[in-house]
C-alpha cells in the first residue's frame, strides 16, 4: 500500500494535502466542501460508495481532540485500500460490506479550533488577541471554535437548559471550552454538519472525541431503533464502555440533535485515555482497538 497517513496530528495543510493524495490514489471517493469555518477554511467530507443511506463518521469537533481526526484519516485510506484491492479490512471482505452502502467522513469537524491547539493562538489572524486571552497560556487545551463557542455546546438539543448549566458553573461568554454560543446553531461549524445530515440521508453516526473509552448514546429518554443492540455491539467488539453523560455534557452536543430530529442511532465514542491532547504515539492502539467497530458499524 502507498502509504499516505501517517500516525500524526493534521492541521489544516496536512489535512488538505492528505485529502488530496487520498483522491489521486482512490479516485472513486468523492470529496466536497460542506461548510467554511469561521476563518473561512473548508469543513471537507469525504464519501466513499452509493446507497440511499449512508453511515456517517465525524470527529475534531474539540480542538485539542486532534486524534480523532487522525483515526478517522487512517480509516478512510485503510477501507479505500481494501476496496480497491480486493483485501479485507478485520477479517471482513469490504467489498462485500460496502456493496449498496455509503459512508460519509467529516475528519474535522473544527478546523480553526485544530489549528489554534496544535499551534496557538497566532494563526487565528484578527482574533489572535482575543483568543490568546482565552489561552491562558495553555493553546493545548483549546476546544473551541476560533469564536471561542464549543461546537458540541451549539447543536439544538436541550441547549437552554444547558446554557443556563453553563451559566451557573461560570461560563457566560466565550472560553477555550464548554460555551455553547448566544444560541443553538450559532456558529458555522454546527450548521455545516445539521446542513449535511439534511443533504443526505443518514442511516446511523457516530461522532469520535477523547477521550475516556467510553460509548455515549441516547438522548432525552428518546426510543430510537436500532440504538441499544448497536451500543451493545461496538462495546463488545471496542472493550469501550456504555455509559452516560452528565452534568454539562448533557445536551447540545452532536448525538443529541442527530437523534433528537431524526430518530436514528447516533452514538459518542469517547476514543483513548489520558490527559488531552492525547499523544500520536497512542494513535495505534486506539486504532487496533476501534477498527472492527468502524467496520461492523458500515454493515448494521
Amino acid at each position: 500500500m502507498n502509504k499516505i497517513i501517517m500516525d500524526r496530528p493534521y492541521d489544516y495543510i496536512a489535512l488538505k494535502n492528505a485529502v488530496k493524495g487520498l483522491l489521486e490514489e482512490y479516485p472513486f471517493i468523492h470529496v466536497e466542501t460542506i461548510g467554511k469555518a469561521v476563518s473561512g477554511k473548508d469543513i471537507i467530507a469525504i464519501k466513499i460508495g452509493r446507497a440511499d443511506e449512508y453511515v456517517l463518521y465525524a470527529g475534531a469537533f474539540h480542538g485539542s481532540e486532534h486524534i480523532t481526526e487522525s483515526l478517522l484519516l487512517k480509516f478512510t485510506e485503510q477501507l479505500c485500500f481494501a476496496l480497491k484491492s480486493g483485501s479485507s479490512l478485520s477479517g471482513l471482505d469490504m467489498r462485500r460490506v460496502m456493496m449498496g452502502r455509503g459512508l460519509i467522513i467529516v475528519p474535522c469537524v473544527n478546523p480553526d479550533g485544530v489549528e489554534i491547539s496544535l499551534h496557538g493562538p497566532s494563526v487565528s489572524g484578527y482574533m489572535a488577541n482575543k483568543v490568546a486571552a482565552l489561552c491562558l497560556n495553555n493553546h493545548k487545551k483549546w476546544n473551541a471554535n476560533m469564536r471561542g463557542v464549543d461546537i458540541n455546546h451549539n447543536f439544538d438539543a436541550g441547549w437552554q437548559t444547558l446554557h443556563e448549566l453553563e451559566q451557573k458553573s461560570g461560563i457566560y461568554g466565550p472560553a477555550m471550552t464548554r460555551y455553547g454560543g448566544h444560541k443553538p446553531t450559532s456558529e458555522p461549524e454546527t450548521k455545516a454538519i445539521t446542513d449535511l445530515c439534511d443533504t443526505y440521508p443518514i442511516r446511523h453516526a457516530l461522532a469520535f472525541h477523547s477521550q475516556g473509552e467510553v460509548i455515549y448514546s441516547g438522548f432525552d429518554n428518546i426510543s430510537v431503533p436500532r440504538m441499544q443492540k448497536m451500543a451493545e455491539i461496538m462495546s463488545s467488539v471496542s472493550g469501550y464502555a456504555l455509559d452516560n453523560p452528565s452534568g454539562l455534557a448533557v445536551g447540545g452536543g452532536f448525538k443529541d440533535w442527530f437523534i433528537k430530529k431524526y430518530r436514528r442511532p447516533a452514538f459518542t465514542v469517547e476514543v483513548g485515555l489520558g490527559e488531552n491532547p492525547l499523544p500520536s504515539e497512542d494513535i495505534a492502539k486506539i486504532y487496533s482497538d476501534l477498527c472492527e467497530m468502524l467496520v461492523l458499524c458500515l454493515a448494521m
